[in-house]
């Protein structure tokens, strides 16, 4: 039997089978035993589609790194969520770094200039502000949502101010109105980091419609997952062009997908005197406008997120099923609550957070559930200036509610891999807390 045919056989076997053919993949299979299985808060939401187009990319794609399936993935994630482009890249913390130096090329920021971020959430919304030489402002967080306080921000823009880098708790948006009086009255840009938000509203539009530019994650705990991955998106097609640059080793050309294949590119005039003082005809895949770097995603990586995107709705839905659900189990337990959205907002949920009065009573519930087998998560990093790579930015203390985060803020998952019967396990797990309490 040819290999053609070995695969052929195999992926036709894949459509063939249950969830139980994934074991290595974090819920997906079928049943669920509570005595011995483990709820993970998140995982890839995949079925066989997902490993028989990655397989199909990998024998007959025309290449293996980024190509044709990702070019037609950007696209549609393009106009799937209102974006005039898009560039893939290899994760979320890659597209926070190639769009923040993009922003500053594009709109002439120079060194030392500010961005205004909230002092908690994931390191890589912070680093890549510094890694782009600019300056993080700090602002505290609301206990309300947890989100950045806006009563704050206006007495942190100084003549250095820029633009207010955007990172929704785990998808809950913030008062965007509220938001967009202050950089419209100040000349300030709004960045969106999207990792977390992938699909969140306000007003019936997504989040990434107010800002200039966004990233997107498609690590395997978030909406949709290509196995790693991420996106910059923007209305302003040089901003993505920037962007792709940098993330393709700093070059000039701009051929992406079956363009690269073609003898004189896009331009019709690939061969050219294309270096300033050099009268050699050169080719432009070799002009380099940036210093930048390699972080370009697979092939298969964007044929893989070609099905997930068509997921994308029943995926929304199950995330904010399981959040109505996990809003009632937690509601039981006395000085602890959920975070709610706010009413003019629609949530694409990542994770439930949860904030308990105390830290004793975050640190006994979470070891509940952890040693009943239901996965936890802190909000990430906390007070970013308390991480031992962070104290040179700030003073901790400047900061009092982020500064509380830690020790009473965690959340629990929403993730459609998390079944009906996995959440009466949740619920059995927390009415036994109560019954102890």
């Amino acid at each position: 039997m040819t290999i053609e045919n070995r695969i052929s056989n195999f992926l036709a076997e894949l459509g063939d089978q249950d969830e139980n053919l994934f074991p290595y993949m974090a819920n997906r299979k079928t049943g669920f035993d509570p005595e011995k299985d483990s709820v993970y808060y998140s995982g890839p939401y995949w079925d066989s589609r997902e490993v028989s187009v990655a397989i199909e990319s990998l024998i007959k794609g025309q290449w293996l790194t980024s190509g044709a399936a990702v070019n037609k993935f950007e696209r549609r994630f393009s106009k799937y969520f209102g974006f005039e482009d898009s560039l893939m890249v290899n994760s979320g913390s890659s597209a926070n770094l190639v769009m923040i130096a993009a922003l500053k090329k594009y709109f002439g920021w120079q060194d030392g200039d500010e961005i205004i971020v909230s002092v908690v959430g994931f390191p890589t919304t912070i680093s890549a502000i510094i890694q782009n030489n600019l300056t993080p402002v700090f602002v505290d967080i609301s206990w309300h949502d947890l989100n950045w306080d806006l009563n704050l921000i206006e007495n942190l823009i100084s003549p250095k101010t820029r633009a207010v880098f955007s990172s929704p708790v785990l998808g809950n948006p913030y008062d965007v109105d509220g938001l967009l009086t202050i950089t419209e009255r100040h000349n300030l840009q709004l960045i969106n980091d999207n990792c977390d938000s992938l699909g969140s509203k306000w007003k019936g539009k997504y989040l990434t419609e107010y800002g200039v530019a966004a990233s997107c994650s498609f690590y395997p705990a978030h909406h949709i997952t290509t196995m790693e991955g991420g996106m910059v998106s923007s209305n302003i097609e040089e901003v993505v062009k920037l962007a792709r640059s940098f993330a393709w080793w700093g070059r000039a050309c701009y051929c992406v997908g079956k363009q690269n294949l073609l003898k004189d590119g896009t331009c019709k005039n690939r061969f050219s005197e294309w270096i300033p003082n050099c009268d050699v005809a050169v080719d432009h895949k070799y002009v380099f406008e940036n210093v930048g770097y390699n972080l370009k995603p697979l092939d298969l990586q964007g044929a893989i997120g070609l099905v997930q995107l068509e997921k994308f709705e029943e995926i929304d839905l199950l995330r904010n099923q399981n959040k109505t659900r996990i809003n009632e189990i937690f509601a039981k337990i006395s000085g602890c609550h959920v975070v709610q959205e706010l009413d003019e907002a629609h949530c694409s949920w990542f994770g439930a957070p949860i904030v308990c009065e105390t830290s004793n009573l975050k640190r006994k519930l979470v070891s509940h559930l952890e040693n009943n087998r239901v996965q936890t998560r802190n909000y990430f990093a906390g007070n970013i200036l308390m991480q031992p790579a962070y104290t040179q930015y700030g003073d901790w203390r400047k900061y009092p509610n982020a500064s509380d985060v830690l020790g009473k803020v965690f959340f629990v998952g929403v993730s459609p891999t998390i079944t009906r019967e996995m959440m009466d396990y949740i619920e059995k797990v927390v009415d036994d807390f109560v019954g102890r309490e």
